[in-house]
């Protein structure tokens, strides 16, 4: 399997694969209160049978070039993901999405890692839009949009009821020449 580094910290991002699903869950069960904050993965993935589907799903997704799933590990243990939840080659857009566990936030990573897919997903696969939501009240994922040099595109407003409330969500994006001229900015 391959692993891009991430960094001087030894972090890596690697394909998360079927064959993973014992290492994906006892990950989600590390961080299933902290991930789930803001993300309805860890009540999906309760049990192996569940993290087995959730990662053909994605396997078909490769396949069907419609979406990918990375993992983010420190030290060779997985500590989140970053993901193209939505890819459409067809019509250059794509969705781009994370999670971590608590011991893995405010190291970087997410944004790291991000910036990895956006340049493939640019460069290579001819993306021009990448989108990322976040919930509203999700201050730190807001926080790697910015990061990233997205601009916010608005809200939709109370559009992913989650535990009981509805919650807006933040839309941000990053068009292929604003990611180029920021890139080549950052050289």
């Amino acid at each position: 399997m391959f692993a891009i580094s991430l960094g001087d910290d030894g972090a890596v991002l690697c394909p998360l694969e079927p064959w993973q699903a014992e290492e994906l869950l006892a990950h989600i069960d590390r961080g299933r209160e902290f991930i789930g904050q803001y993300n309805g993965l860890p009540e999906v993935l309760g049990d192996l049978d569940a993290c087995r589907a959730f990662l053909r799903t994605y396997a078909e997704k490769v396949a069907s070039d419609t979406g990918h799933l990375y993992g983010i590990r420190t030290d060779g243990t997985l500590v989140g993901a970053v993901f193209f939840r939505t890819m459409d080659i067809a019509q250059g857009t794509a969705e781009v999405g994370c999670w971590l566990e608590p011991a893995a936030a405010g190291k970087g990573l997410v944004t790291r890692a991000v910036r990895v897919l956006i340049d493939w997903a640019v460069e290579v696969r001819g993306i021009h839009r990448v989108e990322w939501w976040a919930a509203a009240e999700n201050l730190p994922s807001i926080a790697v949009a910015r990061r990233l040099g997205m601009t916010r595109d608005g809200v939709a407003r109370q559009s992913y009821p989650y535990r009981d409330k509805r919650h807006d969500m933040e839309i941000w994006s990053v068009l292929a020449p604003e990611w180029r001229a920021q890139r080549s900015a950052d050289r």
